[in-house]
């Protein structure tokens, strides 16, 4: 009895001297852990302390910091893109449905003061309002049509919007692509309607012009030609000399004398009266 006693006892002492050295082990390892941050390529962290947000950011690279007291947040100051889809007005009362792909980016000085004042949820709290609002102001300078065929206007004019808004928050927009606009199929009827009436219109225009040319060319003929036969006759006129007359004379006569001659009012047929 007594010599098993001993051996439990033994036993109870050998687990004691394996566990506390392995949970102190563990302890340390999470203890160094959280004593670590690493700060990916593209990226700033905001340190955060007890739920104060400190001045400044850690760039990319590895970091220390307070463990279990200080925590860092991570702000992505890459490029980032954001689809925006939103309804608004022309100038002629139009409804325009638009998609637009926007990319922006986080100035890294500004990334604590944006975490501090906003949140992680920078996007949706500044970006997407300030989008919608900077569209509907540019989209109502333009009537539908316009809007079409001025793409690269609104675009500039959404990025030159969009900065002056959110630069001095620490956002900086970069491009703005418009993906597509959308119409009410009572407006897109009405422009198909207008295009076949303006095609119909071309048409009648350029069959009456060329009427007009065709017309004007057999004009131009008949005068070309009507100049051609009086420079023609012109020159015969002036070529008919009374020697030249009096050679056609001879050149027409068939040799028989005149049967009719005529004087003093009386007329005589010659050639009855050698019969």
């Amino acid at each position: 009895m007594d010599n098993n006693v001993i051996d439990i006892n033994k036993k109870k002492i050998n687990v004691k001297k394996i566990v506390i050295p392995a949970v102190a082990l563990v302890a340390v390892l999470i203890i160094a852990l959280n004593s670590f941050v690493i700060v990916d390529a593209g990226h700033t962290g905001v340190v955060v302390t007890m739920g104060k947000v400190s001045e400044g950011v850690l760039q990319e690279g590895i970091h220390a910091k307070a463990p279990f007291v200080q925590s860092v947040v991570k702000i992505d100051n890459r490029i980032q893109k954001l689809e925006v889809k939103t309804e608004a007005f022309s100038k002629d009362l139009q409804s325009v449905d638009t998609t637009l792909a926007i990319n922006y980016r986080v100035d890294t000085a500004k990334s604590y003061s944006i975490y501090k004042n906003i949140g992680a949820d920078y996007e949706n709290v500044l970006v997407v309002p300030a989008v919608n609002e900077v569209l509907k102001a540019i989209t109502a300078k333009y009537t539908a049509e316009e809007s079409v065929t001025n793409r690269v206007l609104i675009s500039d004019g959404l990025v030159e919007g969009l900065n002056e808004k959110l630069n001095d928050l620490g956002l900086y927009v970069t491009d703005v692509n418009i993906i597509n606009f959308d119409f009410s199929e009572a407006f897109i009827t009405a422009i198909e309607e207008k295009q076949v009436a303006q095609q119909q219109l071309l048409k009648a225009e350029t069959e009456k012009q060329t009427k007009i040319t065709n017309a004007q060319a057999e004009a131009e003929s008949i005068k070309i030609k009507a100049q051609g036969e009086a420079e023609a006759n012109e020159a015969i006129n002036k070529s008919l000399t009374d020697k030249v007359i009096e050679n056609k004379k001879i050149e027409k006569w068939n040799g028989e004398l005149p049967r009719v001659q005529g004087g003093n009012g009386t007329i005589v047929d010659i050639g009855s009266v050698g019969e």
